[in-house]
C-alpha cells in the first residue's frame, strides 16, 4: 500500500482512505442489531481493509448516533497499531436521524470526544475534527478545545470539516491544522478556486470525500435513482440527471478504453490532483474492496487528464454547489 503525508508536517497514512458512514443507517431509524449479518459484514470489510494496508479509518460519532464507532471499535479489537482513527464529532441529531445543528462549544467539544474515545475503546484519536463550523461560536474557541485534547494527549492531530478559505486560515492560526475533510471529485470542484491553495499554503492535507459522488460517477444511476437521494441532491434530478449522465459518458468511454471502471478513474483523477489529498473510499461490503484497490495502479496520462478537466470543467456537473 502507497503512504501519503496527511500535511506538511502530518503523519504517514495510507494513499486511500476507508469512509465508514454507510455501515450505519444514516436517516433515522433503528441500527442494524449487533450481530447481524450487516454489522458482521461492516466489520469483516474494516478488517479487510487493514489487512489491505488501508491504515486510514473515518468515522463520526453522528454516523448512527454512535453505532459506527462502535464497529469500528469491534473492527480494530487488537490491531489498534494498524489504524489511524479520524473521527468527526460535534453533530446534534434526534432519534429519528434529523440534524439539529452543530455545537462547537468548547466544553461540548471536549464531552464528544470523551464519548467517542469511549465508544472506539482507545486511549487517543488520531485526527479529530469538529464536523461543521458552528455559527453561534468563535472558531478559535472551537479549534481550541481539540488543542487542549491534544495536550492532554487524548487527540494526536487536530483536522477541519467543510470550511472555507478564512475559516481555514484562523483555525491554522489557532492551532496547526494536519487535514481538511471536504468534498472533491471530478463533479465537484468548487474547493480549487479557493480553499485548495489556501490549504497547500499552510500545509494542509485534504482529505477528500465523495469521490464518486454517490454513484453518479460509477455509472450507478444508470439504472433509476433512488427518490430519498433525488431528493437530497439536485444533480439527480430531471433534466439534470439526463445531462449529467451524458457527461458521465466520456468517464465511462475513458474507463472502458483502460480496460477499468468508471470509478476507479475517478478515484485516480483524485490521486492525480496532488500527493496532499487523500481520498475517501466508502465501503461496507468486502466484495467492493478489490475494485477500489485497483485504482491506485491506473496512471492517467496527461491527454487522459486534459480530456477529463475539459469534460467536467467546474461547474460541469448541473445541480452541483460548484
Amino acid at each position: 500500500m502507497k503512504a501519503r503525508n496527511l500535511g506538511r508536517n502530518g503523519p504517514l497514512v495510507s494513499v486511500i482512505g476507508l469512509g465508514c458512514m454507510r455501515m450505519s443507517t444514516i436517516t433515522g431509524g433503528p441500527q442494524p442489531e449487533p450481530g447481524s449479518d450487516s454489522d458482521r459484514e461492516s466489520i469483516a470489510t474494516i478488517e479487510a481493509a487493514l489487512e489491505a494496508g488501508i491504515t486510514f479509518l473515518n468515522t463520526g460519532d453522528f454516523y448512527g448516533m454512535g453505532h459506527n464507532e462502535t464497529l469500528v471499535a469491534r473492527a480494530i479489537r487488537g490491531r489498534r497499531d494498524q489504524a489511524f482513527l479520524s473521527v468527526k464529532g460535534g453533530i446534534q441529531r434526534t432519534h429519528a436521524g434529523t440534524i439539529l445543528g452543530m455545537d462547537g462549544r468548547p466544553n461540548s467539544i471536549k464531552n464528544y470526544a470523551a464519548y467517542s474515545l469511549q465508544r472506539l475503546g482507545v486511549d487517543h484519536i488520531d485526527l479529530y475534527q469538529p464536523a461543521r463550523v458552528d455559527p453561534s461560536v468563535p472558531f478559535e474557541d472551537t479549534v481550541g478545545a481539540v488543542a487542549d485534547l491534544i495536550g492532554e494527549g487524548k487527540v494526536r492531530y487536530l483536522g477541519v470539516s467543510e470550511v472555507n478559505a478564512d475559516q481555514l486560515r484562523r483555525a491554522n492560526g489557532t492551532y496547526p491544522v494536519a487535514a481538511l475533510e471536504i468534498e472533491y471529485s471530478l463533479a465537484s470542484r468548487f474547493i480549487e478556486r479557493e480553499v485548495l491553495p489556501v490549504a497547500r499554503e499552510l500545509g494542509v492535507g485534504v482529505v477528500a470525500y465523495g469521490v464518486v459522488t454517490q454513484g453518479l460517477l460509477a455509472g450507478a444511476m444508470r439504472g433509476g435513482v433512488d427518490g430519498k437521494l433525488a431528493s437530497s441532491f439536485p444533480s439527480f434530478r430531471g433534466e439534470n440527471l439526463q445531462k449529467n449522465l451524458e457527461t458521465v459518458g466520456l468517464l465511462e468511454g475513458l474507463a472502458r478504453s483502460k480496460g477499468k471502471t468508471s470509478a476507479q478513474v475517478a478515484i485516480a483523477w483524485v490521486l492525480s490532483r496532488g500527493d496532499d489529498i487523500v481520498p475517501l473510499i466508502g465501503m461496507s461490503r468486502r466484495s467492493r474492496l478489490p475494485e477500489n484497490l485497483g485504482a491506485l495502479d491506473l496512471v492517467l496520462d496527461a491527454d487522459e487528464l486534459a480530456a477529463l478537466d475539459r469534460a467536467f470543467a467546474p461547474g460541469a456537473i448541473l445541480g452541483s454547489r460548484s
